[in-house]
């Protein structure tokens, strides 16, 4: 059987596309390395990876476009047991709070294990944070809400306004400064459960991990991949489920790494990325749907670079 992509993880803070084959447990991940090349086409039909583990019973088709890689029943399934949708009242685990920065005035408050550590900062994107308080799981939630309340600021930020920035981040000084004001405040609130501890201010920068160092600002976003069509380039950064890729042509542009997912992907000649390996040498175009960026405004024309 063959391997299909289960999309972009980060594995003790290195990023690594996962891969699955069957309905068994034989998975596996390969590393991605800034500096070397990718090359990958999609074959076949996109179909549904699963939900909690298991995979999708009907081997559902899906989209191309949609980001989130299930069907609408494993989604349901999924956002039953989602900790993220206030379904689950009884986690035993500790929860940490955290603001999250992305950007000059992009920030937000968000909760995660804290068996999970700085994970979840890493998969959204985040390039700097601080955590701010640990306890239980309600205890956490009441807090995220007391400041997002507070503090004006949001639960979710758009991957687009993510993507905008990242080739244009102020100093790491003031990166740090931003989050700290807002630590200042946010220890300071009235309000917080009595179960939930105080942490200290420690910054924590991912800028190194995402290699976003001369960043250059992306060309295009691509929209989603097709039988048939192919990536290819040179991984400069990742920043979330996002990979920046060097095309051929010299653009950059940017694939979010959820439209991999369910994909069987092949490797293109002379080398890449595909059914479950990793490599370099990947040679030709990028011959999926791109999305051309302007100043930092994402157009409307689809095409192909």
């Amino acid at each position: 059987m063959r391997w299909k992509c289960q999309g972009l993880r980060w594995s003790e803070g290195v990023p690594a596309l996962g891969w699955r084959r069957g309905g068994g447990g034989d998975r596996r991940e390969s590393v991605l390395e800034y500096g070397r090349d990718l090359g990958f086409c999609a074959v076949g039909a996109r179909t549904c990876v699963g939900a909690r583990g298991n995979v999708c019973p009907p081997g559902a088709v899906i989209a191309g476009r949609g980001t989130g890689g299930q069907c609408a029943e494993c989604a349901r399934l999924d956002r039953a047991h989602s900790v993220a949708a206030d379904t689950i009242a009884d986690d035993p685990r500790t929860y940490r709070v955290y603001l999250a920065w992305f950007g000059p005035g992009m920030v937000k408050v968000g909760i995660t294990a804290e068996e999970r550590g700085p994970a979840r900062l890493l998969e959204q994107g985040a390039v700097a944070f601080s955590w701010l308080g640990r306890g239980p799981l309600m205890a956490a939630r009441r807090t995220e809400e007391l400041l997002r309340r507070a503090l004006g600021v949001p639960d979710r930020i758009p991957y687009a306004r993510k993507r905008d920035v990242r080739a244009a981040l102020p100093v790491l000084a003031e990166r740090v400064a931003e989050i700290e004001r807002l630590y200042v405040r946010a220890v300071a609130l009235e309000g917080w459960p009595q179960s939930l501890e105080r942490m200290a201010f420690v910054a924590v920068d991912h800028a190194g991990a995402f290699g976003l160092d001369g960043l250059a600002p992306a060309a295009g976003v691509v929209v989603e991949l097709v039988d048939g069509g192919c990536v290819t380039g040179r991984l400069v950064a990742a920043a979330g489920p996002d990979l920046h890729l060097a095309a051929p042509d010299g653009r950059v542009i940017v694939l979010d790494t959820r439209l991999m997912s369910g994909w069987e992907l092949t490797a293109v000649a002379g080398g890449g990325t595909g059914e479950g390996g990793s490599g370099g040498g990947g040679t030709g175009a990028v011959t999926v749907p791109v999305r051309e960026v302007h100043g930092g405004d994402v157009g409307v024309q689809d095409g192909l670079f």
